[in-house]
């Protein structure tokens, strides 16, 4: 019996290894393309003639005597002062994602603990908040800004950005704390401990891979934002994303497109190795918000 399942799994399985390694090739080829481009001059990666020229690299070695360059990196890091912008991203998101993993535990916390009706609309209202396009959001806090003469700086693009990132961060962590047992406080707190001493040092050991997972996508909403840090920061201090539409949009006249393809692999690669360190921290943490103690 055993073998007659084996013999009907085989095909499938082999139906399914094919599917995801057709699937991996299909996701990664773009990235893997433009990584590879960005090592090319202009006259090779945009080629019309003939786009084997992206792989082998005839002007490429023509120009500059080598079959891949790094003109473009340098052309972006330094000529462009993209490092500039990858050191506002750092900051802008260093802050993001620590203010809104504090708050967001806190209230978290305090928002699955609390026996109050009021607590579902209050999850609800921040579900309605977190829902609206965010260029709707960010319209609003112009005006205020351009008065206060704080606009173009990074810390009022660090507030708007833990509010519309504040939302997120509630349902996920509350999702999280609702899996703890509610033994596992009120235990510490009969031994002796407070309310926060329980929830700093038995609950927060516990659910450590939700806020892991938590903080991550805290960190893809403030990295990969557009709307936000186009809209608020000045030219001087832009981040990285809006950085690299600048390239696109001013340096293309130029013929310096490749400046943008290196920039794009440079913001593209700390996100792929990100959650390459972080992916069982990730699937830990998601698995543990699924499923209810």
């Amino acid at each position: 019996m055993s073998s007659k399942a084996t013999a009907r799994s085989t095909p499938l399985v082999a139906f399914s290894t094919v599917f995801v390694l057709i699937w991996l090739v299909v996701a990664a080829f773009p990235f893997l393309w433009t990584a590879w481009g960005s090592f090319k001059v202009e006259a090779d990666f945009f080629s019309r003639t003939d786009w084997m020229n992206a792989i082998t690299g005839p002007a490429t070695l023509k120009q500059t005597g080598h079959a891949f360059t790094g003109s473009g990196y340098w052309g972006a890091w330094i000529g462009q002062g993209f490092w500039k912008a990858a050191i506002n991203s750092a900051i802008v998101v260093f802050f993001v994602v620590v203010i809104s993993l504090i708050m967001g535990t806190l209230g978290g916390y305090a928002l699955a603990r609390s026996g109050y009706r009021y607590t579902f609309w209050l999850l609800m209202a921040a579900l309605v908040f977190r829902a609206m396009p965010h260029v709707s959001l960010v319209s609003g806090y112009l005006l205020p800004f351009f008065q206060m003469n704080i606009w173009g700086i990074l810390p009022t693009t660090i507030i708007v950005l833990v509010a519309i990132n504040q939302p997120f961060t509630l349902w996920m962590l509350h999702s999280f704390f609702l899996s703890i047992p509610k033994d596992l406080d009120e235990s510490a707190m009969v031994d002796g401990c407070s309310r926060f001493q329980a929830f700093r040092m038995v609950v927060i050991p516990v659910m450590w891979p939700g806020v892991v997972t938590t903080g991550l996508f805290s960190f893809l909403l403030a990295y990969n934002d557009f709307a936000v840090t186009s809209l608020l920061l000045s030219q001087d201090n832009q981040t990285m994303i809006p950085k690299i539409a600048s390239f696109l949009g001013s340096t293309q006249a130029e013929g310096k497109v490749m400046y943008a393809v290196a920039a794009v692999v440079s913001a593209i690669l700390p996100l792929f190795l990100l959650v390459l360190f972080f992916q069982k921290q990730i699937v830990s943490g998601l698995t543990a918000g699924a499923v209810k103690g």
